[in-house]
């Protein structure tokens, strides 16, 4: 790796911690160059401006989530499998809890200048998941809608958890929490895939 790969992944690292902190409205590109250790100009230089280094964040966050979700759909082989596939993805979640937080901050209309960054990047991935799904469950099951369920619940875990009996918030930061609700949305998606009980 040479040492302007090595600035550049600095910076993005540093760019992703902070968009997914702050949102891309409260991050400025001198927060970003002061986490990665270097000044704005070195920054600029690297990788563009605040939109650049947005846009690059959520293109590096995409591929990493495309590939998880791509080796998790060829392993789909009946509905059941589907369980699995969710498994993966609350998983990935929890390993990557920056992705989700990047995903809420749009949700709450943050960077709403930068457009078409669902159809570019999420609406692929939906259409990827409902398209393998589609194969293996009932031609009554809103498919679609069972995917969005699973994305709209994990975000909304990995962003405010649960609270405890001291009211303190538990997330996917916390492994019993994390158990309890990979185990709920696995009831969830198979109540609604019509599934056994003991899937």
């Amino acid at each position: 790796m040479t040492s302007s790969d090595t600035a550049s992944e600095r910076i993005l690292d540093a760019a992703t911690r902070l968009f997914a902190a702050l949102g891309y409205d409260g991050t400025t590109t001198r927060m970003i160059a002061d986490a990665a250790g270097l000044n704005v100009a070195t920054v600029a230089y690297h990788v563009g401006g605040k939109r650049d280094l947005y846009l690059a964040v959520i293109e590096r966050a995409h591929l990493s989530e495309r590939a998880v979700l791509e080796d998790a759909v060829a392993r789909v082989s009946d509905a059941g499998s589907l369980l699995t596939l969710v498994d993966r993805y609350v998983d990935f979640c929890a390993e990557h809890p920056e992705i989700p937080a990047l995903w809420m901050h749009r949700w709450l209309s943050d960077a709403a200048d930068v457009a078409h960054l669902e159809e570019r990047f999420v609406r692929p991935l939906v259409d990827l998941v409902a398209a393998a799904a589609r194969k293996v469950v009932s031609d009554d099951v809103d498919i679609e809608y069972v995917v969005w369920t699973v994305v709209w619940c994990t975000h909304g875990f990995g962003s405010g958890g649960v609270l405890d009996t001291d009211g303190r918030r538990r997330g996917l930061d916390d492994s019993r929490e994390l158990a309890r609700f990979r185990a709920h949305m696995r009831r969830t998606v198979a109540t609604a895939l019509g599934l056994p009980r003991t899937a």
